[in-house]
């Protein structure tokens, strides 16, 4: 896979999602390590919801993970606890808002 590929799944999988009982602003940065590898953010703001294919440097959490695991884990095959826990990503500034946000994933 692609990074471009894996942005856009990465896309697909959050269009549309609903996450108007998020309030506020969140910034994720996402570093893909090996196949596909790169840096993109996901920032979610007051209910909606952006993918972009760029470092994001003032976030609040950043995520490291393979395309596969990252793709499971929007999609809702792979959750959040246990891929954390599974060391299949890597969680830096807020397991917490993580775990948040990953609950309207499913």
């Amino acid at each position: 896979m692609t990074y471009e590929e894996v942005v856009k799944k990465a896309k697909q999988a959050l269009k549309g999602l609903d996450i108007s009982a998020i309030k506020g602003h969140t910034a994720i940065e996402v570093d893909i390590e090996g196949e596909g590898e790169g840096a993109f953010y996901i920032e979610l703001d007051d209910g909606m919801v952006k993918v972009e294919p760029y470092d994001y440097y003032d976030n609040n959490i950043r995520i490291r993970a393979s395309a596969n695991n990252l793709i499971d884990l929007l999609t809702g095959k792979l959750s959040a606890n246990a891929a954390v826990e599974a060391g299949q990503i890597r969680v830096e500034g807020g397991e917490e808002k993580l775990y948040e946000i990953m609950s309207f994933f499913r």
